[in-house]
Order: structure tokens, then sequence, then C-alpha cells
């Protein structure tokens, strides 16, 4: 389970240290501001430093000790051989690595939304790794150093409504959760329909969703009792395998948007074209620090998907889709369920806040989180239960925010773009933080005000 100690012991903290007071990397702006004069000398030290190879070193480095913490899509070789002969590093020398790279990043020569990215990558990557060497952090502040994001729990008004919305959709007896029970049941696939569903899925949403881009090749296998709904990972040469968990149960309605989020134009494509990108020079985007900013906003782009790639009506479209495999699916009850679990989402946020905010989760505290879970999420105990469990590991509890606040800036900007396909795909090639696209949300409405 996980610590809330405030500091390093003090032998430790000498180890680490690089002279910072709490702005603890010494990075180009807002946030991520370091003490003055600590870059200049550093980068002194450092002089020509390669950032984008020097991060992705860096980076290979960190998964050498914990591989679930960095996701690759393409490294040359000859840097992970590199990395790979060197003696195993330890947690501490990676948290100089990263401050030394945050220290030269204001003269890598980098463009400045380049430089942000950066920026906020590394941050991560320390923090990361001052974890491993034993600093703990209260929750909120590891999202916020570490996604670049401040969490709060949602409205209990909202959810309300939201009850009230699924109770119309859902009429008959019973409470609620009953009735989700009820159409869950309504809406599960033979066992021997899921296979042949994902795959009719996929091949729909793969001419709709690349616009242009090579498909690649998807290959689905179906796994029980893993502790996700789905987990696509990228083989290389345009190759993804997507896991989809049976035991998950995912109904017809909620197919859709999972196999879009993992495939197209979701996570495999992200991955084709980051490989492309690293073909043509920015090699930072063949790696991936999870629980980064890089993850907010790639899970946000995946959660989206499905609107991007079909849009409004999507529940009819996914039904004439789902016909031939013999899988049968209420097309507008779907979409409006979709837009209710929409709202619910942040629950699981309310729900990592309750088990990690104040420290280490206790037996109290997961009662409650799961109590939070069966009131608003209208979980079953047993669905709370392996919830709560997800989100008391450490990647778990900041995917589960990453992913919520993600689907929710993402979606913010995509539907004020005047094209959403464009701006979607202008995300996966040129990623930025959280807080650009939110600012990128405001110049979007200040212009609509203004009549742009």
């Amino acid at each position: 389970m996980e610590c809330a100690a405030a500091a390093f012991p003090r032998t430790l903290c000498d180890s680490v240290s690089l002279g910072r007071g709490r702005n603890f990397s010494p990075l180009c702006t807002g946030r991520y501001s370091g003490r003055r004069g600590y870059g200049a000398r550093v980068a002194a030290e450092l002089p020509g430093t390669d950032v984008p190879h020097a991060y992705v070193t860096a980076c290979l480095r960190l998964r050498r000790l914990v591989p679930a913490l960095v996701a690759l899509v393409s490294v040359d070789r000859t840097t992970r051989l590199t990395v790979a002969d060197e003696p195993p590093p330890t947690a501490a020398e990676l948290v100089r690595q990263a401050g030394r790279l945050a220290a030269v990043l204001p003269d890598a020569g980098l463009v400045p939304h380049r430089a942000r990215f950066f920026a906020g990558q590394v941050a991560a990557l320390e923090w990361r790794a001052r974890r491993l060497a034993g600093q703990h952090l209260p929750f909120r502040q590891e999202v916020r150093e570490c996604l670049g994001l401040d969490v709060e729990p949602g409205e209990p008004d909202v959810y309300r409504a939201a009850h009230r919305e699924l109770a119309t959709l859902l009429p008959g007896p019973g409470t609620p959760r009953d009735r989700l029970a009820a159409y869950r049941r309504h809406d599960a696939m033979p066992p021997d329909r899921l296979g042949p569903a994902v795959r009719a899925l996929s091949a729909a949403l793969s001419d709709r969703g690349r616009r242009g881009d090579p498909a690649g090749t998807v290959e689905y296998r179906l796994v029980d009792d893993a502790p996700w709904s789905a987990l696509q990972t990228y083989e290389g040469g345009h190759r993804s395998i997507v896991r989809i968990n049976r035991s998950a149960a995912p109904g017809a309605g909620r197919l859709p948007r999972l196999v879009a989020h993992e495939a197209y134009p979701g996570h495999h494509l992200e991955c084709l074209r980051a490989e492309a990108a690293v073909a043509a020079g920015r090699v930072e985007l063949g790696v991936t620090v999870l629980g980064s900013p890089h993850t907010v906003v790639s899970e946000g782009l995946a959660e989206c998907a499905l609107d991007t790639a079909v849009g409004p009506g999507w529940g009819r479209w996914a039904s004439d889709v789902l016909a031939p495999p013999g899988v049968r699916l209420d097309a507008a009850t779907a979409e409006r369920f979709d837009a209710v679990r929409r709202v619910l989402r942040h629950v699981r946020v309310d729900a990592a806040l309750l088990l990690h905010g104040d420290g280490a989760p206790t037996s109290g505290r997961i009662a409650a989180t799961e109590e939070h879970l069966r009131r608003w999420l209208l979980l079953d105990a047993g669905r709370a239960r392996r919830v709560a469990e997800t989100l008391a590991r450490p990647l778990g509890r900041t995917h589960a925010v990453a992913s919520v606040l993600g689907a929710t800036t993402i979606r913010a900007v995509l539907d004020r773009a005047p094209d959403a396909v464009a701006e979607h795909r202008r995300l996966l090639d040129d990623p930025v933080l959280p807080e650009a696209v939110r600012s990128r949300t405001s110049t979007q409405s200040r212009n609509a005000i203004n009549g742009w």
C-alpha cells in the first residue's frame, strides 16, 4: 500500500539532493520553474546535451527499475543495447540525471511548446524515481507534480442528476442499482460473440478513423481475470496486441468505445503516428512515462476516439456493424447510457481521493471508498471491491485521474474544434501539457465569442 511520508531520511536526501528547494526541478516555466542560476551552472557542466536523446535514455533506465513505468513505441537499437549493457541504475542516480536534464532544457534550442512538454515529462520522470528512492507524496501533490493537474472531488448534485437521468432511461421496478444491473444483463453478449464483435468494430473503425494513415495490424486476444477491461501493447512494426478481459463482461453498448480507445483512432493509431514521428526526428515520442502529462493527453484522446471517428449517432452505426456477427444493440439507449456514464466517471477520482487523500489506505478508507463507489457509481459489492483494489495500486490511482480528467479536457477542445479529426491528429503528433490544452480551449471560446 502507498505511504505519504513527507520527506526523505536525511542520509538519502543528501545522496540525491541537487541543491533545490520545493520547486523540485529547475524547469523552464510555470510550476516547473527552479532556482535562479542553477540551470546555468549545470548547463555549463553538460555542454551540447542532446536533450531528446538524453530523455529517452533516462526513460529506458527507469524502465530497467520498473518495466511497467515506461511504455515503448520506437527506440533505436543502439540506444536500447547501450542502456541494457550499463550497470543497473539506482533510483537516486535517476533523480540526479532528471534534475540535470531539466537544468539544460532552457538552453537546448527547443521551440517553447516542445520545451514545456519536455519539462512536464522530465518532472514526472524525476518524481517516479524519487518514489522509488523512498520519497512519498500526498496524493494530491503527486497528481500535481506528475500529471500537471489539480484534482478535486465531484459534485454530488451532478451525480444525483445523472441518477435521475438513468432512472428515466431505465424505467421499471427496483433501485437504480437494480435497474442498472438488469440493463447490463440485457446488454451482455454471448461469450462466443465477443471476439467476432470486437473484430467487426475494429475493421469498421479502421476505415473511419485513419484518414490516410497506415492500418497496421491489431491482434485481439481474449483473457480472463485481468485488472483492466482492455490493454493495448505496441509490438513495433505497425503491430499491436489488444487484450480484452472477458471477466469484465463488456456489453454491446460499451464495446464500441472500448475498441476505439485501444485501436482506431485510439492507442494503436497513436503508436503508428508516434513511430513515424520518431523516424522524422521526434525521438521523445518513442517512449512514454506512465503517470505523466503525456498520459493525460493520450488517455483523453483515446477515450474520445469514438466521438472523433463516428460522432453523434454512433449507436446506430455500431448497431449496423454488430448485426452481422449476431450481436444486438439498442442504439438509442446505448448512446444515452454512455452520456450518463461519462458524467459518473469522476466518481473514480473521488474514490482515489478517499483512498489516498490523507495518507496510506486503511481498512476504514477502503470501506468508505467501496461505499462511495456503490452509492454513486451504482456498482455491486464485487465490482466496487475490484475498482478499489485497482485504485490502491501506485499506477492505478494516477491512471484513473489521467483517464477521467484527460477525457474531460480533450473533449472540451474537440467539441469546439472546426475539424475534430484534424485536431485529434494534431494532439497525437505534437503532444502538449494538459494546461496548454486547457489554454487552447479558452482561446477557442474567446474566438467564438468574438466571431473568429
